[in-house]
């Protein structure tokens, strides 16, 4: 039997098109590919500042269009045996018109030989003026 420490996690480029997948599952509210990428204790942390179960996820997304679109920005990965994690800027349209520019970190679990989304948290990017943001 090969012990987990033997076992070659993916790479990179899986960890990016999982990450895809899985916004793109949400933009189009498909709820079996949904549960299928996400821990059933799977927590969101909104750019508010809100803590989201799957389950209340799913219920807001039931009852209306929960995003409109996602833009992934260019993603960093850190992968280790049986976790990884995905961060990059993503730019989130909502139904109502207003878009969001944030930090977006996913941090993925091997569950049950699958790698599932566990943790999710967005922040919102500073809406600095253009002087502050060159001076960096």
């Amino acid at each position: 039997m090969q012990s987990q420490s033997s076992l070659n996690a993916p790479d990179e480029a899986f960890f990016r098109a999982l990450e895809i997948e899985r916004t793109q599952a949400l933009v189009d509210r498909d709820v079996e590919k949904i549960r299928r990428l996400h821990a059933p204790d799977y927590e969101l942390i909104s750019v508010p500042g809100r803590v989201m179960s799957l389950e209340r996820y799913l219920t807001l997304m039931a009852q209306d269009v929960f995003y409109a679109s996602w833009q992934h920005g260019p993603m960093r990965v850190q992968v280790s045996q049986g976790m990884a994690a995905v961060r990059y800027q993503a730019t989130i349209t909502f139904p109502s018109g207003k878009v969001v520019e944030c930090w977006h970190t996913d941090i993925y679990a091997l569950q049950a030989g699958a790698w599932r989304a566990v943790w999710s948290q967005g922040t919102q990017l500073p809406q600095d003026p253009p002087s502050a943001a060159a001076a960096r």
